[in-house]
């Protein structure tokens, strides 16, 4: 017992300088809480409504994995953000998601929550052993920098693309944002993000791209329970790739980013929740659970170091009531323009792509051999490439981190 103690990180004492009270209800780390779940229930639903229209899934079971992902996610980051004082915002696995577009042409649904649930279990013990907090203290920090910049960069650049679609309601939100940014005095009152996000909204209501709701919808969701199916054939085909994508690209994301932020994530105990998570998401439907770096990025954004888990709680209970709301969820991504909120991914973006670039190419400054590791890192991720069904943020660690050794052991 002692041993795995040792193992599990336990939550630090809070310090005298903690923020307690209303002093924790930083606005901007408040707001960046509201935009990170509306960002992250509106984009990734984009991902689960294609898996389920490739696979000609029933609605039951769109509704029943939506709610997994959501419900379960948000009280997991609630209790976690809650217990370590420092964001920790738990989702499900993107990756993991697209892999079923193509795995469902010859399998069953069944068999793939086969495959989510020994993922589930595999990830469960590597967090129990240990191994993978070693790893990733292992890991240059400049080259999975590189990666995470590579992955968001995507999201910022839908900023444009939403700016052509719908140049109105994009239009009004990027000048709120950057008037507020580059006025700080107005902006300590009304933080930028916020500012976007209000004026988008009612722009976007105004010209009729509001969701649409069917009167006849039921709102609260009823999960089902999905009888797994265990096939060699799925294991061999989902479930190295689904364990792959939730520690050596979802996860480590977000480790990075809360790390870059000054927070240390509890990695061992991340790695057992995830698996636990995996397991009861995967009994529902959802693919396994996973440290999302997205969410975790927009939440250290902006607001006060310290003030960060406020904004996580209430991304955690917001994520989690969209979750008992799976059904209206549906109906209004599907209803309403993607693009305000590819906008406001983007806007929210802009300061973790700073970061994320300041980190990867600091050795840009002296000597040019160092920045090459991070440099290929960067131009592998944003390839999009994929091989052996698995993503290219997971070959950029690969080959970056192979780079980064071959280059120490030879300046040794």
């Amino acid at each position: 017992m002692a041993s795995l103690k040792f193992i599990l990180e336990p939550p630090e004492k809070v310090g005298e300088l903690q923020p307690r009270g209303r002093r924790a209800l930083d606005y901007n780390s408040m707001t960046n809480g509201l935009v990170a779940a509306i960002f992250a229930s509106t984009g990734p639903l984009a991902i689960i409504l294609a898996v389920a229209n490739s696979a000609g899934l029933q609605n039951t079971i769109v509704n029943s994995w939506v709610f997994a992902a959501f419900f379960i996610g948000g009280v997991f980051t609630v209790l976690l953000s809650f217990a370590y004082r420092q964001p920790i915002a738990i989702a499900w696995t993107m990756p993991g998601a697209a892999l079923l577009i193509s795995a469902l042409d010859h399998m069953s649904y069944s068999q793939a929550v086969g495959a989510f649930l020994v993922a589930g279990l595999v990830i469960f013990f590597l967090g129990l052993s240990g191994v993978v907090s070693w790893v990733m203290e292992k890991f240059p920090t400049d080259v999975v920098m590189a990666m995470v910049a590579g992955v968001f960069l995507p999201f910022a650049l839908n900023l444009i693309h939403g700016l052509q679609e719908v140049p109105v309601i994009a239009g009004v939100s990027i000048v709120a944002f950057l008037i507020l940014t580059i006025f700080r005095s107005i902006g300590r009152f009304c933080p930028p993000m916020f500012g976007a996000l209000l004026m988008g909204m009612l722009v976007a209501v105004l010209s009729g791209n509001g969701p649409v709701i069917s009167p006849e919808l039921s709102w609260i969701a009823t999960p089902i329970l999905i009888r797994p199916e265990f096939t060699i054939s799925a294991m061999i085909e989902l479930v190295v790739p689904l364990v792959i994508s939730v520690l050596a690209v979802q996860n480590i994301q977000g480790v990075s980013v809360l790390t870059a932020a000054g927070y240390r994530p509890p990695i061992n105990l991340l790695t057992v929740v995830c698996g636990y998570g995996s397991f009861i998401m995967g009994i529902f439907g959802s693919v396994p659970t996973c440290l999302t770096g997205p969410a975790n990025a927009i939440l250290v954004s902006s607001g006060q170091k310290g003030t960060h888990f406020a904004g996580a709680i209430l991304f955690g209970a917001l994520f989690a009531c969209i979750g008992l709301l799976a059904p209206v969820l549906t109906e209004v991504a599907t209803s309403m323009t993607p693009y305000f909120i590819m906008v406001l991914g983007g806007l929210a973006m802009l300061p973790v792509l700073s970061m994320a670039f300041k980190e990867a190419f600091s050795a840009l400054n002296g000597s040019g051999r160092e920045a090459i590791p991070p440099l290929i890192t960067f131009v592998v991720t944003i390839s999009n490439f994929s091989l052996l069904k698995i993503a290219a943020p997971f070959w950029a660690i690969l080959i970056g981190c192979l780079l980064h050794f071959i280059l120490k052991l030879k300046q040794n």
